[in-house]
């Protein structure tokens, strides 16, 4: 704008014949070209530190930036500006840093924004030197991208209840031991604290920075599968964020109880069956970075459900939008699994057409499938999970009939 400025100064001067005005518009254009060189030719050495604590995150848990800046260069550093994008450039942290003498530091600390579940990039860090009429700036990177993972809410709720059945992993009470003198190799798992150290698999630890036992029996662990409808046309903004937040707790709950957990969503997503706390948070990111997609035939996705080897307890979790033939769908899993429980979230106020001043209308009807968690507007899905499976439980339903 001063550029712009100056030149229309200096015609007008020049046509009218003021000096003046000439002489203006002449120093606007030696300001402007002064400032360009002045950012161009003051060279500045400074290195950067960026560190989260934690780099993951629950939605609504605080996750903060520690920045370290140094000058590395041989004089003082002049007058910048630091200012570091947050989710690809949505939002900025910008704070000014006072110059600093060779060799010297400087610290900073900020919070980020973990409201809402999902896989942002922070960065990369720039500096900005700007010169002192703010004309020109120019601009240097000193840190890279840092990406910080916000998980869904997860609550706490029961787990699902054991079932047992056909298939010898579905789950028991006890473990199985598949060999006296232990020699059948079964899996790979996480230490823990009582394991023989004889057990540990050294390629497996060493690639997974993290000690991995061999275990030779049969898990006794029950087997629980999630499956998450993630179509387009049966969420809503909210509806996807409660889905993904139910999904989270019901793993969180059977990873608590030691169970072999999988994770199957109708984009294609399959975590395939495990246990600890690095396929937690393996599922947890999967549930972070979710997205819906085009509407797909959701009988489609059970076939991986039904296949030989699944069994143990299925939740599945979507919306009332869901339609009819999806529903006998998922009633027909019930022959494969020990229990089948439907959550269903329905939080649209259903109101008559007179302008939503009437009573509200009863809830879509849903047909026979079994225990099914249905949140309406006025409920939790907590209380609601914890009633319908508790109910299970006393009944003794875990088992399979």
């Amino acid at each position: 704008m001063v550029a712009v400025g100056s030149v229309g100064c200096t015609v007008a001067g020049r046509m009218l014949g003021i000096v003046e005005l000439f002489a203006v518009g002449v120093a606007m254009i030696a300001l402007v070209v002064g400032s360009a060189v002045y950012v161009r030719l003051v060279r500045y050495s400074i290195t950067a530190i960026r560190q989260l604590h934690p780099a993951r995150v629950h939605a609504g848990v605080a996750s903060r930036v520690d920045l370290t800046v140094r000058n590395v260069g041989q004089r003082s550093s002049p007058v910048l500006s630091a200012r570091d994008p947050f989710d690809r450039g949505r939002r900025w942290a910008r704070f000014s840093l006072a110059p600093l003498a060779p060799n010297e530091s400087a610290r900073a600390a900020y919070r980020l924004p973990t409201d809402r579940r999902g896989i942002f990039v922070l960065g990369p860090l720039e500096m900005v030197l700007t010169d002192p009429f703010g004309l020109a700036n120019a601009s240097a990177e000193v840190a890279g991208a840092t990406t910080l993972t916000v998980y869904p809410r997860v609550f706490s709720i029961r787990a699902m209840p054991d079932t047992q059945g056909p298939d010898p992993n579905s789950g028991v009470g006890h473990p199985i031991a598949l060999s006296q003198s232990g020699e059948d190799f079964y899996a790979l798992r996480e230490y823990q604290t009582g394991d023989d150290l004889r057990r540990v698999h050294w390629p497996s630890t060493a690639r997974l920075d993290e000690l991995m036992i061999r275990q030779d029996d049969m898990p006794w662990q029950g087997r629980a599968s999630v499956l998450v409808d993630l179509r387009r046309g049966i969420h809503s903004e909210d509806s996807l964020e409660q889905t993904l937040e139910a999904a989270a707790s019901i793993v969180s709950a059977s990873i608590r109880r030691r169970a072999l957990v999988r994770l199957v969503t109708t984009d294609g997503t399959d975590t395939g069956y495990g246990a600890g706390r690095a396929h937690l948070e393996l599922i947890l990111e999967r549930l972070a970075g979710a997205k819906t997609h085009q509407d797909i035939r959701l009988p489609a996705m059970l076939t991986s459900l039904r296949r030989a080897g699944a069994g143990g307890s299925l939740a599945v979790v979507t919306t009332a939008r869901i339609g009819n033939p999806d529903l006998d769908a998922v009633v027909r899993l019930r022959g494969r699994y020990g229990s089948v429980v439907l959550v269903v979230f329905d939080r649209t106020d259903r109101t008559d057409r007179s302008g939503g001043r009437g009573p509200k209308l009863p809830p879509k009807p849903l047909p026979a499938v079994g225990p099914v968690v249905r949140v309406t507007a006025d409920q939790s899905f907590p209380a609601v999970w914890d009633q319908i499976v508790g109910t299970l439980v006393g009944a003794g339903t875990g088992a399979r009939r």
